[in-house]
């Protein structure tokens, strides 16, 4: 493959990227490929695992607490993304539950290596 058609696949895959990032953050949004969609929730999604368990690490929540509102908030944000902000029929993406289930684990396991790294940082002296 030359280099030209190296530099023009990657331009083409930057502005579907930034065509991507533009229907995620714009209210409303049609979405033809519903791959494209459940990877925003997908992406949406570990940055809330990431950005909770920053919070509950300098916050020092501990236990079955942490865990319930991790589910909680995380499902709370993503349902009112897709009925609210994006406004998209669910049972085009095989119902609630599917867009629910989306990038769920992958999530849940970026918020506890967070949560685990950032709480024994702070507060991990009173462990030991």
């Amino acid at each position: 493959m030359s280099s030209k058609n190296k530099s023009s696949d990657s331009l083409t895959k930057s502005k579907v990227t930034e065509c991507v990032w533009k229907k995620a953050f714009s209210s409303s949004t049609e979405w033809p490929d519903k791959e494209e969609f459940l990877d925003v929730i997908y992406w949406m999604r570990q940055a809330i695992g990431i950005a909770l368990g920053l919070c509950w690490g300098i916050l020092p929540l501990k236990g079955f607490v942490g865990l319930l509102l991790f589910v909680i908030v995380n499902a709370a944000v993503i349902y009112f993304y897709v009925n609210n902000f994006q406004s998209v029929d669910e049972e085009e993406f095989g119902g609630m539950w599917e867009i629910t289930k989306e990038g769920f684990m992958t999530s849940f396991a970026g918020f506890l290596v967070t949560w685990i790294i950032m709480y024994t940082g702070l507060h991990g002296s009173n462990i030991l």
